[in-house]
């Protein structure tokens, strides 16, 4: 092998750093017998061409500088010390091990025996040891050049109160536009392609929340099968960005092309987050393969069994999970969430079952370091936080318990304006909270509206078309009966595709009813990239090995569809115009201080105000909310009083129509703006109607009026003309019996 100069080197910073005049490399070991650096010149070498034995340790990191290597340049390490599996010690130094601080990453798995320290076919399995080299068949780590030229970039710095985040993954979004050159079609450059910026503007969305975009790799098993890991959560690079949806190549230049994506995405005012993965990594459990963190320092970089340290502890449903109690994992973490901010500009991170990252050994814990540093941290805790509040351990549903400086994925609205909609019995009394942000969730440790993401539909689960196509999931090419079986979800009476007129008209208006629900609430929407015309996976509700056209987008809508885009983008734009959707306070629903103003109030169909009967009434399915546009609670940033017009959204999700009386004193004017009865759900031309009077407020329908005429302090009163009201004491299948 070719002899390389080499130097002390430095402890810090971890990984691989271009230094101007050489590359530093140091990784952390607390438990390694030795560690050598390893040189390739190619992806697809079999051996390394140099091996660096690394003789400096400092503070339990080994650390070399080569003053003669150079950006893209290839690399890995071999790590040596005891295999002892029975004791959670699983070095093999004949496995090519990724840095886990790699900034880029090459090639992919070429999967065989070889990648697991253990001999597959030994019958005692992992407490075994595999000998063979593996270089031939892993990926390689990339030295990188961090210089980019940012062109003066500047965040967009929207206030999360104002935003509406768009879910998306880089690759299915274009992966079939044929406005995108082919070349650009799945990648980083693709989602920042003039079409894709058009479309996204004039949708109006202002964040991309992009699925897993860190390096990660197809598992063995579903490559076996013909399939692969198209959604990405089986990470293996913490800082990289994932090679496959680079258009420009793998040696490095996937960085300045992600980089590129976020600088063209901030100038037409979208921010960039990322969905990341820290909760566990690709390599399973006792019986996975030794890519990295395994063969680094398993001890450190994982959850153990206490009592047989052999295997995992798994509360993330892989076969392992991270140990972020481990101060060195904990700053991998930490380290990486900074890196994506500093250098690659991002704007925030959505945490994939993010409980486990605040696990202890009681359990989840709100004082875990994570939030600690987190918290402290002058650079993350001014970035978009947003949880994903569950994950498969004990005690592991945790919405509305993150703290404060965090948002949550509100799986409690999902499943409230779900279970409505589809004519669940006792639903409005949740629904109610739902609508006004979820303040018996949030209000109580200090949050705000904001730390509700609302959202009806994600990339896990039914899409808003099959949530009102399908009762039951159809996951049979994924090979596995996997996906969720309680998806509340309803066919409108037939299973999949129809052409009855009928059916399809309910369905369409459902759409609308859970779009207008999920735009017109306080706290912030999150829309499922696709659902803004109608996109459909064809019952799979986990389509997560389905790189394919059941998750590709389609570009090729019909005219209803069209339709369904344009009131969506019309939706979106309505709530940006009125800022008594979505306010940052919580709404109190009573006099404020020094004021007659009521910010809400809940009327009945008689036009009366809701009473704790109505409340509690398992018959319930109808109900008025009126917002006023005139409190002054919030101001703006020089102190000025926001102001808007006042409004009443009413939600029916009984099957008849009911006449509702509008509230208000005599001589008020509304104006019907929005009935999800039409095709357009925005009426061309608004229809008047005077308070008192009966609007027949169809069946499965909203409707969303606004006050025109008269002051906004006489359309806070019970309707002049309220009249007692019962309802129907129908059950949910009833309903659900009757279509229309």
């Amino acid at each position: 092998m070719t002899p390389v100069k080499t130097f002390l080197g430095y402890p810090y910073p971890l990984g691989a750093t271009w230094m101007g005049n050489g590359v530093n490399f140091a990784i952390f070991s607390e438990h390694a017998a030795s560690v050598e650096l390893c040189l390739f010149d190619s992806p697809q070498a079999s051996e390394e061409n140099v091996r660096i034995p690394i003789a400096e340790q400092t503070d339990q990191v080994w650390h070399v500088f080569l003053p003669d290597v150079r950006p893209g340049q290839l690399y890995g390490f071999r790590v040596a010390g005891p295999y002892e599996a029975e004791r959670g010690l699983r070095f093999n130094s004949s496995k090519l091990l990724l840095d886990p601080y790699a900034k880029a990453i090459a090639g992919d798995v070429s999967w065989a025996n070889e990648m697991f320290g253990y001999v597959m076919d030994d019958k005692k399995e992992d407490l075994s040891q595999d000998f063979r080299d593996d270089a031939w068949g892993v990926p390689k780590s990339v030295v990188i050049d961090t210089a980019f030229d940012w062109h003066g970039d500047r965040k967009p710095g929207i206030p999360l109160s104002d935003s509406v985040i768009y879910e998306v993954h880089v690759k299915g979004f274009t992966k079939l536009w044929w406005d995108v050159p082919e070349g650009l079609r799945g990648t980083y450059a693709g989602l920042s392609s003039p079409a894709a910026i058009d479309y996204l503007k004039k949708l109006g969305v202002t964040a991309v929340e992009l699925l897993p975009v860190q390096a990660h790799i197809d598992d063995k098993i579903l490559v076996d099968r013909g399939l692969t890991n198209y959604w990405g959560y089986n990470p293996i690079g913490f800082f990289a960005p994932h090679g496959e949806y680079s258009g420009s190549g793998q040696m490095g230049e996937q960085v300045l092309e992600f980089k590129s994506m976020v600088r063209t995405l901030h100038a037409a005012g979208i921010e960039v987050i990322l969905d990341v993965v820290y909760n566990h990594t690709a390599e399973g459990n006792q019986l996975g393969p030794t890519l990295c963190f395994r063969g680094i320092d398993n001890l450190a970089y994982y959850w153990l069994h206490p009592e047989n340290p052999r295997f995992y502890l798994d509360f993330t449903g892989t076969g392992n999970s991270f140990n972020t109690l481990h101060p060195h994992a904990l700053q991998l973490v930490t380290d990486s969430l900074r890196y994506w901010v500093l250098e690659m500009h991002v704007d925030g991170f959505r945490f994939d079952l993010a409980p486990e990252l605040a696990r202890n050994h009681d359990g989840v814990n709100k004082l875990h370091p994570f939030f600690q540093a987190i918290q402290q941290d002058p650079v993350l805790s001014q970035v978009k936080l947003i949880a994903e509040p569950w994950d498969v351990g004990i005690g592991g549903y945790q919405v509305g318990n993150f703290p404060v400086l965090w948002s949550e994925w509100n799986g409690k609205c999902r499943d409230a304006v779900r279970s409505f909609w589809k004519g669940d019995e006792g639903r409005i009394g949740d629904i109610g909270y739902r609508l006004v942000g979820s303040p018996d969730l949030y209000q109580h440790d200090g949050r705000r509206p904001y730390a509700s993401i609302n959202f009806i539909t994600s990339h896990d689960g039914f899409t808003l078309s099959d949530l009102v196509s399908y009762n039951q999931k159809h996951n049979e090419l994924n090979g596995s009966n996997d996906g969720d079986d309680n998806n509340l979800s309803w066919n409108c009476g037939v299973e999949g595709p129809t052409e009855d007129p009928q059916i399809s008209a309910l369905r369409e208006r459902q759409c609308r009813n859970f779009l207008t629900t999920l735009f017109l609430s306080q706290g912030v929407p999150m829309l499922l990239g696709g659902d803004e015309w109608g996109r459909t996976q064809k019952g799979n509700n986990n389509p997560y090995c389905q790189d394919n056209e059941i998750s590709w987008f389609d570009w090729t809508r019909d005219e209803k569809q069209n339709a369904f885009l344009e009131f969506t983008r019309k939706l979106i734009a309505f709530r940006r115009e009125h800022p008594v959707f979505r306010q940052p306070k919580f709404l109190q629903g009573r006099r404020m201080p020094g004021s007659e103003i009521r910010d809400v109030m809940w009327f009945n169909p008689g036009g009366n105000q809701m009473t704790d009967e109505d409340w509690t009434s398992s018959f319930v399915r109808c109900i008025g909310m009126l917002l006023s546009g005139d409190t002054f609670d919030v101001r703006t940033f020089e102190g000025e009083p926001v102001r808007d017009d006042t409004f009443l959204l009413l939600i029916n999700a009984h099957h008849e129509s009911i006449a509702f009386v509008l509230p208000g004193r005599e001589n008020l004017e509304w104006q019907l703006i929005l009935d999800t009865m039409d095709p357009h759900g925005f009426l061309a031309e608004p229809r008047k109607f005077a308070s008192g009077d009966d609007i027949d407020l169809g069946g499965r329908a909203c409707y969303l009026l606004q006050l025109v005429t008269g002051t906004q302090a006489q359309a806070r009163e019970e309707s002049w003309k309220k009249r007692p009201v019962a309802f129907p004491p129908l059950s949910a299948e009833q309903e659900r019996a009757v279509r229309a």
